[in-house]
């Protein structure tokens, strides 16, 4: 059972204003996205077909790569193997300086971006002038194309690399203006908007109960219901929120907030989504910012109460980050210093009269929250990024609804080179701010050479095709270095919010459909409305989403093949097979994602959180005293150390929040002479669930980041995952039945 509805069609109207909802209109960037593909393809096609001319070309270029610069070639070294040392004196520096500074620091990072920027542009040189296989026009073509998909696959972390120079931390200047705020020196009216299309009672109840705990003195909460429920109506209502409906659903969520603000007054306007649930000193440590007159909006990352699909799915929810750790712990920072932060929707607060200077919200996108951010920064205001988890919200709950978000994301953001607020182009900002948002762009564009990357081994294996010219030699003196630095620094760098092995996972399983997703948008921007991420789901059983699946199947038996015969080869010519390790890597990752396709049953929509507290037992006159090892907004877990037998019904006193609550006894285990016991609440009032969800949910500091696992650990757990051959033959017959 799914407790969710998507939003019809027909409720949204187009994203640009003078759109027909069947309009197809070619846009300037589209011509130009075309006539490059057109440009390469002519240029290949006549190679391929013996034009002359272009044969000649080629040919000039074969005979440069054929005799690069000497700064280009290997030394001519005695022992082979002194050609590792500069890996091996690379991989001790960086070592030493991560072990120096466990968290980068300014001099630490910069070193280590120096370094990183020096070895990759040296790579790309490599790559450029010295390995690509011209010798004739087949595997000319593959090794021309080769070179381009890996230009495009670094073109955006090159761009990071500079970034990361301006990287700014805000704590400091947190702290002081949090004190003000504190001590009522600085306290404007905020307005607390949150825009709501058919979540769930339970979870906007959730959020209005959070806003309303917020500690700030003057502070309004308004819910924003799309859908004009009767029963939304009446829970606002009963939890003293003020309601703001409106006649139509034009521009989705940016025409709802636009609307409410023209409802509302408040200098001040934070916005949650329905599933994120701010904690108590939210407004205390944001509000603040706003005392300098040229702060447009303060953006806090987006936490989450629950593990997202894929880590759910594999059963790591106690190792993996959240995708999104790498963009708010990482690359807001570096975007912040190029005043260039990202606003994201949820969990951020602006200035009305900032707000009001750009016309409100952008409503030619999806991502209406990204470009409105770009519409403040070029009227001259500035865009905060303060790297603390004041809220958490809602994961999406299945794969399928986790691609859905992050195409939406993907569709939003590349429709700003189609829109006014293009920040390549819109008047205001600076270079640097450009090149910051630049990075954002071609972000998405990852997917299409993960893809070639995948479908070029194969061609490599079953057609002989040989897309770039080099030996073991070279490739130790001028990949290695970089390929080995970057595999150690990458999880310090992202402050440990992600590895390398776990970021090729997540955008494997995503590379298909989002690169569908990216030719569509190029070519017809706004061929497709807004769709509501789906919260609130429950599943009774598993499901393997097998539209995802399928090609990567494809590719997984191809690979498994082309396998199989790398290994005939090496045993043949007894030599280094590079398609025998390449193939061995992609078959271990597709085999990884493929199992993240496989929905694990959910049977409840509340979560459960380890909460350590001591409680009172009332059972028959008797007190025993246990702790709680789970807490939810349903029921608790705790622990007795004593092996005690309880009658069905009890009464719990959670003594450090004051609450006493009765339940009932759904399930007992008994061991080593202690108990524990699993309790449903029962007779639940709305004093306990304001009290059960400010436990949970609002409590300061609660949200704290997790590190990921580096390299090696992750390569091993991926490795161990795929050995549960029971487990997954238990799912899969589980499915089948």
């Amino acid at each position: 059972m799914q407790t969710f509805k998507t939003r019809p069609k027909s409720q949204v109207k187009g994203s640009l204003p003078n759109q027909s909802k069947n309009s197809f209109s070619v846009y300037y960037p589209t011509w130009v996205f075309l006539f490059a593909i057109a440009f390469i393809s002519s240029i290949l096609l006549s190679w391929l077909l013996g034009n002359p001319h272009t044969t000649e070309l080629f040919s000039q270029i074969h005979l440069i790569q054929e005799q690069p610069p000497r700064w280009l070639t290997i030394p001519q070294l005695e022992k082979k193997y002194y050609l590792l040392a500069p890996t091996l004196v690379l991989f001790l520096l960086v070592q030493t300086i991560t072990f120096v500074s466990p968290q980068p620091q300014k001099w630490s990072r910069n070193i280590i971006v120096t370094i990183l920027l020096i070895l990759l542009v040296r790579y790309l040189l490599w790559r450029s002038l010295s390995t690509l296989n011209l010798a004739n026009p087949i595997d000319g073509t593959f090794s021309v194309l080769l070179l381009l998909m890996e230009l495009l696959a670094v073109s955006g972390g090159l761009l990071q690399l500079f970034l990361m120079f301006t990287t700014k931390d805000r704590s400091q200047e947190t702290e002081q203006y949090s004190r003000r705020v504190k001590q009522g020196i600085y306290n404007p009216t905020v307005d607390i908007l949150i825009p709501t299309y058919n979540e769930p009672d339970f979870i906007l109840k959730r959020t209005i109960v959070g806003c309303q705990a917020i500690d700030y003195p003057h502070k309004k909460i308004y819910l924003l219901d799309d859908t004009r429920r009767p029963r939304i109506k009446k829970l606002a209502q009963e939890l003293g929120c003020n309601y703001l409906t409106r006649p139509d659903n034009f521009y989705a969520k940016a025409g709802n907030i636009n609307h409410a603000l023209t409802k509302t007054n408040g200098e001040l306007v934070a916005v949650f989504d329905a599933d994120f649930v701010p904690t108590k000193n939210f407004l205390q440590r944001t509000v603040g910012f706003f005392e300098n007159n040229q702060i447009g909006l303060v953006q806090t990352p987006q936490s989450f109460y629950n593990s997202d699909p894929i880590a759910k799915n594999l059963g790591l929810e106690k190792v993996l980050t959240s995708e999104e750790e790498v963009f708010y712990r990482q690359i807001q920072p570096i975007k912040d210093g190029a005043g260039s932060v990202v606003c994201a929707g949820t969990s951020f607060l602006a200035r009305r009269k900032a707000l009001e200077e750009v016309g409100y919200f952008v409503t030619e996108s999806v991502s209406e929250d990204y470009f409105t951010g770009i519409e403040l920064t070029a009227k001259g205001y500035e865009l905060v990024y303060l790297d603390e988890k004041l809220s958490a919200g809602l994961a999406a709950e299945d794969i399928s609804a986790h691609l859905t978000q992050r195409l939406r994301w993907a569709r939003g953001t590349l429709q700003g080179f189609f829109i006014k607020s293009n920040p390549l182009t819109i008047p205001g900002l600076t270079l640097w701010q450009r090149i910051a948002h630049l990075e954002g762009l071609l972000h998405w564009f990852n997917s299409i050479p993960r893809i070639l990357f995948l479908l070029l081994l194969l061609f490599y294996i079953f057609f002989g095709i040989k897309a770039v010219n080099f030996n073991l030699k070279e490739v130790t003196y001028f990949f290695l270095p970089y390929y080995v630095t970057q595999l150690t620094v990458f999880n310090w760098l992202n402050l440990r919010s992600r590895s390398v092995i776990f970021s090729d996972l997540y955008s494997l399983i995503q590379c298909v459909p989002l690169t569908i997703t990216i030719l569509k948008v190029m070519i017809n921007p706004f061929g497709k409305g807004f769709k509501v991420t789906p919260k609130g789901i429950t599943r009774n059983q598993y499901s393997y989403n097998w539209q995802l699946a399928l090609p990567l199947i494809i590719i997984f038996i191809s690979t498994i093949i082309g396998f199989g015969l790398s290994v005939f080869q090496t045993l043949q010519t007894q030599s280094v097979n590079l398609g025998l390790w390449w193939s061995g890597y992609n078959i271990i990752m597709i085999a990884a994602a493929l199992l993240t396709l496989l929905d694990v049953p959910q049977s409840t929509p509340y979560q459960w959180f380890p909460f350590k507290t001591r409680v009172l037992v009332k059972s028959d006159n008797q007190i025993y005293s246990g702790v709680t090892l789970q807490l939810s907004e349903t029921g608790a877990e705790i622990y007795f150390p004593d092996n005690i037998t309880l009658p069905s019904k009890i009464l719990i006193e959670i003594v450090e929040a004051g609450l006493t609550l009765t339940g009932k006894i759904v399930q007992s285990q008994s061991k080593d002479q202690s108990n524990t016991v699993r309790v449903q609440f029962t007779n639940l009032n709305l004093q306990h669930q304001r009290k059960i969800i400010e436990i949970l949910y609002c409590r300061p500091g609660q949200w704290q980041k997790r590190q990921s696992p580096g390299e090696l650990q992750s390569l091993w757990i991926i490795l161990k995952v795929l050995l549960r051959p029971l487990k997954f033959q238990k799912q899969c017959t589980i499915i089948n039945q």
